[in-house]
């Protein structure tokens, strides 16, 4: 197709640009990608890549939001105002009945409630986090809570929210904004503001070829857990598509899955997050850091089957390091922190790449950054 690459790199961070050109030429539709990278908060890695998109281009960057969510409650629950080890009906009275009265909040903040997804589904309802949270407060889990962990799509968010909203008064969207968005010139939103809807583009359909769509075909159907988690078992089912792209979910940023950003946005959150930005400190103390990255779910993931999955809201990042959390989003994107080499990395692409979820591609872009990083 003749797609290029644009954007810059820093001296000696061109294995990172050659990895992404080389990527971006052997696909057969244009991804429409954006990544960047910070090193100990300085921007080495900003590209782009596709027949519409450019280093501004906005759009939804799903379960990437989780990352931005998780830090608010990681920020609060190193300040005191949160108790990750007190029960969630302290905090949520109405969170109780089949168990959910034993929950801690660290428990719920790693995906064991057992309350993977609300029981009727729109869209409208989905976008909104105080509908989806007093929906699940009187539902019965899907396993005793906290004696398993599945993966809470696209209800984690309102869950956490929830407990965020009754200490605070304010929603984790306004707690986001007010204390890590706007202070630290993120370009990555939970409710895109009206006047930016200029640079929002929307997130484009996976374009299977032939061959793929066979192994498509191959793979079987998904397993009970996974279909009601990501809301396939309704008819007709969840289009992944149409909720990214739904006027509320955008307007709204539901903190599981509906976030809007760049690259560069997901590359500074996570940059804030531990080496500090345009002049502030890092959000998170070394000690919270190493809290949040600790394994706090060993075994396997109930619902996507994943093992070791989930530090403190945050997935592991096992291909990086012991030390380093993030979160994917589907359509391939992927941001993450690793304290130990200083890295930042903020990944997204408007097109669904093939086979779904964290895009291969992630795989040798993210060892090439830490390549450069570990050799500096």
């Amino acid at each position: 197709m003749g797609m290029t690459v644009q954007g810059t790199v820093e001296a000696g961070w061109e294995p990172v640009r050659e990895e992404f050109e080389a990527f971006v030429a052997a696909e057969p539709h244009s991804p429409e990608a954006q990544l960047a990278v910070r090193h100990h908060g300085r921007t080495v890695v900003d590209l782009w890549g596709g027949e519409e998109t450019d280093g501004d281009t906005l759009s939804g960057v799903f379960s990437i939001t989780k990352g931005a969510a998780h830090l608010v409650v990681a920020l609060l629950a190193q300040e005191g105002v949160l108790d990750l080890d007190a029960p969630v009906v302290e905090y949520w009275p109405e969170f109780t009945g089949d168990g959910k009265e034993r929950l801690t909040l660290r428990q719920l903040v790693a995906h064991g409630s057992g309350l993977i997804a609300v029981d009727e589904f729109s869209y409208e309802l989905m976008a909104d986090d105080a509908l989806v949270a007093a929906a699940l407060a009187g539902q019965k889990p899907h396993w005793e809570p906290g004696t398993a962990y599945g993966y809470h799509a696209f209800v984690i968010g309102a869950l956490t929210g929830e407990v965020v909203r009754r200490v605070t008064g304010r929603s984790i969207q306004e707690v986001y904004e007010e204390r890590v968005r706007a202070p630290y010139g993120l370009d990555l939103y939970m409710g895109l503001p009206e006047a930016l809807e200029g640079r929002w583009k929307p997130v484009l359909e996976m374009l299977p070829t032939p061959a793929q769509l066979e192994l498509l075909a191959a793979g079987g159907p998904m397993p009970e857990l996974m279909r009601t988690a990501f809301n396939m078992h309704h008819e007709p089912p969840m289009d992944l598509v149409a909720y990214a792209n739904h006027p509320k979910v955008k307007a709204l940023g539901p903190a599981s899955a509906g976030g809007v950003g760049t690259a560069r946005g997901v590359a500074g959150l996570y940059a804030a997050t531990i080496s500090g930005l345009n002049g502030l400190p890092a959000l998170l103390t070394p000690r919270t850091v190493a809290e949040v990255a600790r394994l706090h779910t060993p075994g396997q993931d109930a619902v996507v089957a994943e093992a070791d999955h989930f530090g403190l809201g945050f997935e592991k990042q096992h291909a990086v390091g012991p030390e380093a959390f993030g979160h994917c989003g589907a359509a391939g994107a992927n941001g993450f922190a690793d304290p130990v080499t200083g890295i930042a990395y903020g990944y997204t692409r408007r097109r669904f790449g093939f086979p779904g979820g964290t895009a291969p591609e992630n795989g040798p872009l993210t060892a090439a950054v830490l390549k450069v990083a570990r050799g500096l």
